[in-house]
Order: C-alpha cells, then sequence, then structure tokens
C-alpha cells in the first residue's frame, strides 16, 4: 500500500477515533457542569460534595506541592506488577485447564474453591508472612486479577470449535501446535476480555492494597482524606482512579485490537 493510500485510510479512523472520545466526554461534563452549577446555587452542601472546580484546585495543589506524581506512581507500579502476575499465572493455570483433561480434574475444583473465597481475606495473612511492605500489596492486586483471566481463558480453550481441532489432528499436529496455531488464536478475542476484566479489578483491589499501611498511593490519598475530613481529597483521588483505569484499559484494548485484526466480527452501524 503506498504512503498516500496509507494516509487516506488513517484518516477516517483518526477521525473516527475522535469523535468516538468526543461522544464519550459529553456525560461525564454534563454531570460535572451541572453539579458545578447545583453547588453554585447552592442546592448541594458544597461542604460534604466539593464541586468539580474545588476538586480540580486540589489536584492542582497536590501538584505544586509534588506529591501527586509520587502517589499515582506508587499506584502505577503496584498495579502493573500485580497485573502482570496475576495475569502470567491466570494465563498459564487456564491454559493448562483448557487443554489438557487431567489438569481440568485435577486443579479446577481446587481454584474455584479458592475462587469463593473474598481475595480481601487473604490481606492478613499476607501480611502475617510478607509484612507491611509492597510484596503484600501486589499480591493482593495479582489475587484479584488471576481468577477472571483463569476463568476466561480455560472456557474460551473449552469453546473452540470442535471441528478446528479435527484440521489440526488430520494435519498432524503435535499438542504445542495444536495450542499454538489453533486453540491459542481462536481463544484469544475472549482472552482480551478476560484480561480486561482482571485489570479492572486490579484498580480496585490495589485501593484495599494501599489500606494496608501504606505512605504513598492514590488509596493513601483516600484515607488522608477522610481522616483529615476533606472530601475534596477523596473525590479527588477518586476521580484520579477512574482515569488511569479507563486509560490503562483503554491501551489493553487498542493493544488487543492490534492482535485481533484478522477477525471479520459484527460491528454496528456508526460504530
Amino acid at each position: 500500500m503506498t504512503s498516500a493510500a496509507e494516509a487516506a485510510v488513517r484518516e477516517p479512523r483518526a477521525a473516527n477515533a475522535l469523535g468516538t472520545v468526543a461522544v464519550g466526554l459529553i456525560l461525564p461534563v454534563g454531570l460535572a457542569l451541572g453539579w458545578e452549577v447545583l453547588a453554585a446555587l447552592g442546592l448541594v452542601s458544597t461542604r460534604l460534595l466539593p464541586p468539580p472546580s474545588q476538586i480540580l484546585r486540589t489536584l492542582g495543589d497536590l501538584t505544586a506541592r509534588g506529591v501527586l506524581l509520587d502517589h499515582v506512581l506508587a499506584t502505577l507500579w503496584r498495579v502493573w506488577w500485580g497485573f502482570l502476575l496475576g495475569a502470567a499465572a491466570g494465563t498459564v493455570f487456564g491454559a493448562a485447564t483448557g487443554v489438557w483433561p487431567l489438569a481440568r480434574r485435577l486443579l479446577d475444583p481446587t481454584i474455584q474453591a479458592l475462587r469463593s473465597i473474598p481475595s480481601i481475606a487473604w490481606t492478613p495473612l499476607f501480611i502475617l508472612w510478607f509484612g507491611i511492605f509492597e510484596t503484600p500489596k501486589v499480591l493482593l492486586i495479582a489475587v484479584g486479577v488471576f481468577f477472571p483471566v483463569y476463568l476466561t481463558l480455560a472456557g474460551a480453550i473449552a469453546s473452540v470449535d470442535r471441528k478446528l481441532v479435527e484440521v489440526g489432528r488430520i494435519y498432524r499436529f503435535g499438542t504445542w501446535d495444536l495450542v499454538r496455531r489453533i486453540l491459542l488464536p481462536a481463544a484469544l478475542p475472549t482472552y482480551i476480555t478476560g484480561l480486561r476484566g482482571g485489570l479492572g479489578l486490579g484498580w480496585m483491589f490495589v485501593v484495599a492494597a494501599e489500606f494496608m499501611g501504606a505512605s504513598k498511593g492514590l488509596g493513601y490519598l483516600l484515607v488522608d482524606g477522610q481522616m483529615t475530613g476533606r472530601p475534596a481529597t477523596i473525590l479527588a483521588s477518586i476521580l484520579l482512579f477512574a482515569v488511569l483505569g479507563k486509560l490503562s484499559d483503554l491501551a489493553l484494548a487498542s493493544l488487543g485490537a492490534r492482535l485481533v485484526r484478522w477477525q471479520d466480527s459484527f460491528r454496528p452501524e456508526g460504530a
């Protein structure tokens, strides 16, 4: 494809992406403006529910003091490593139980039983084993990420069309070739959905993880805002969780879309 043709293809895609972002911002911006107006008219208590302008001033103050970036980076570091560990373990165990019946009979009952335990219940044990520093925080996030990735991948492999597997056997694919060339590509779209679900839970669990004696992080800001009676700090932390979570999910979804470009899937009109 020539450079001119590539540019012609990219321009509509870029315009489409910008249009999607603009439409997606209508609701949150509209809610923020309505909230600001209600606060200015005195219809809501600004002491307990600060308006968006006050939340933005709080973020600006934290930035000016040079502490906001430290909190954001600490949280991002924990989510990153927790997601990597949980996703890697979920991928290994999910692939094993999806491909090998013996592994499914041996491992799946125990994993399903562990899934019934609230992940936050592991907190006291992790603190007892690893102390109150970074290791238990990362492990707690990894536990939250593990189960959706494991369940999604194992289920996706088990639901691969049997005819595809039979074609691989006709071509005398070994187990590894069957997994690499048929099972994993067929399960990839669903697996990416599981990764996105695991990432979302990772952001949820980082809040609980940072309640465990953290001195930095957005979860620490939440607790600090509660203890000092500053609702603007609490809402600023919640806003940052929402923005960072959305950006990380968008990055993962974009990577997933590139990996499954071959998929001829349904797209609603106007999407």
